[in-house]
């Protein structure tokens, strides 16, 4: 096994700060760490900003001192809903140093679907090679929002075919262990002695790991700029809020199964509800609310979301949202909204020591599918962040203070590991040593409500 080493590793008796030295923005093996990505966005000297976009007239500033933007050429092109519908180049860019100047472009919005968003990508790159850049080679781009992203309606209706009556759910509540749904080619368990949903199977197809449970989640595994803050400590009661299911109720309402748990978190003073409503075909929205005691004092939450594992089969993602790097809340400026489609193994990133990794941010919906194309698909009611991992929380996470270790010795899981949130604590990218998060890039103790729906994606066999 390959590591690569830092302060410790070598003997017991030299001075160390561990990995400070080495958590840069460049690995060892010239390979950019995720955050390089980020300063490379703030480091470019070409900016786009709208003037009159209903119009497709942008402004550019050239950021140089001493050249003008005549050795490089501009690529647009207009997205809906992640798809590329429009395109073209502006070869003949005519601003000085230090000035901007408007552009038009030829966009044309009356043929695309009102319903869409729609985005414009702009990206500048060199017509000729320059020392170690070859022609071609961005220097600067941005994403400029020409209609902005309508949520979906978060109405779960049935599935509904002509002349055919609904298959309305039913609750089997006579089993000693478990609350049972079932309906036309699905079944979906909630543990009784807990609430949590626990077993999640549609047309013979196992959508969550052998003895996994949907859970709620407020904790990720501490980053160095964390450790450097002491939150690892300072947040510790959201490690464990210590949940205690105090109702489980189900009833059939409008057709569909609905199950509702409720929950003392003693260690916070808070109160939790979650709320699954299932329709017809087995697709499951899921309502986390939190009540906040306004009467104590609790630290801040890492993130306000839950977790859920699936078998390892399901091991691409597709996604829409801000990509293809990982990306946080105070740190995705340079990570565009688009399509993507990724492997699960690809959502892992081997930092010199293990932490938090992997996040997507502003999402739009995310897939978890097997090599058929069958899965989960994933919507909320705003954007919201994710991930997909082959590590647990806990694999990643050093306890109250750092440790030894490297992110190759971490085992994989047989598993993909889940996390959907309505909000995760941004990385505090100002120091290693102090810093925490902006204000808005915090999650205090408040209350909190998210909703997400999951459904099913499977193909007939023909």
């Amino acid at each position: 096994m390959d590591i690569y080493g830092y302060g410790g590793d070598f003997n017991k008796y030299d001075g160390s700060d561990n990995n400070f030295c080495d958590n840069g923005l460049i690995s060892p093996d010239r390979v950019p760490n995720p955050h390089a990505y980020e300063v490379a966005y703030f480091y470019q000297n070409i900016w786009t900003t709208p003037a009159n976009l209903q119009k497709g007239e942008i402004t550019v500033y050239n950021e140089n001192f001493f050249r003008d933007l005549s050795a490089y050429y501009l690529k647009w092109k207009v997205l809906a809903n992640g798809e590329v519908v429009q395109s073209g180049f502006v070869n003949d860019l005519k601003v000085a140093p230090q000035q901007k100047a408007n552009i038009q472009l030829p966009i044309d919005l009356k043929g695309i679907c009102p319903c869409k968003e729609v985005l414009l990508n702009v990206s500048y790159k060199l017509k000729a090679g320059e020392t170690l850049l070859a022609p071609g080679t961005t220097v600067a781009y941005d994403q400029l929002t020409l209609r902005d992203y309508q949520a979906p309606d978060m109405k779960l209706a049935n599935s509904n075919t002509t002349n055919v009556a609904v298959k309305m759910p039913t609750v089997q509540v006579n089993d000693t262990s478990y609350l049972i749904v079932n309906g036309e080619n699905f079944t979906i368990e909630f543990n009784k002695q807990n609430g949590y949903l626990c077993r999640y199977e549609v047309k013979g197809m196992q959508l969550m790991e052998e003895g996994s449970m949907l859970t709620p989640n407020f904790w990720r595994a501490p980053t160095d700029n964390d450790y450097g803050a002491g939150l690892q400590k300072k947040y510790a009661v959201w490690k464990n809020p210590q949940l205690k299911l105090t109702s489980l109720q189900q009833a059939i309402e409008n057709e569909q199964a609905v199950v509702r748990a409720a929950y003392e978190m003693k260690a916070t003073g808070a109160k939790l509800y979650l709320t699954y409503t299932i329709n017809n075909k087995g697709a499951v929205k899921v309502n986390q609310k939190m009540v906040a005691d306004k009467n104590q004092k609790v630290s801040d939450m890492f993130r306000f979301g839950m977790q859920m594992q699936l078998p390892k089969t399901f091991d691409e993602v597709e996604f829409y949202g801000r990509g293809p790097v990982e990306n946080y809340a105070d740190r995705n400026h340079g990570a565009l909204v688009g399509k993507y489609r990724q492997t699960v193994a690809e959502q892992f990133y081997a930092y010199i020591r293990p932490q938090e990794n992997g996040t997507k941010t502003d999402i739009r919906w995310w897939k978890l599918l097997n090599r058929g194309g069958n899965g989960l698909q994933f919507v909320a009611e705003a954007p919201f962040s994710a991930s997909a991992l082959n590590y647990t929380i806990e694999s990643l996470d050093d306890g109250e203070e750092k440790d030894q270790r490297h992110s190759q010795e971490v085992a994989p899981v047989d598993f993909t590991n889940f996390c959907i949130d309505k909000a995760q604590t941004g990385l505090a990218c100002v120091n290693s040593w102090g810093a925490i998060p902006l204000k808005q890039y915090r999650l205090p103790y408040q209350d909190y409500d998210f909703t997400f729906i999951m459904t099913p994606i499977y193909h007939e066999m023909k």
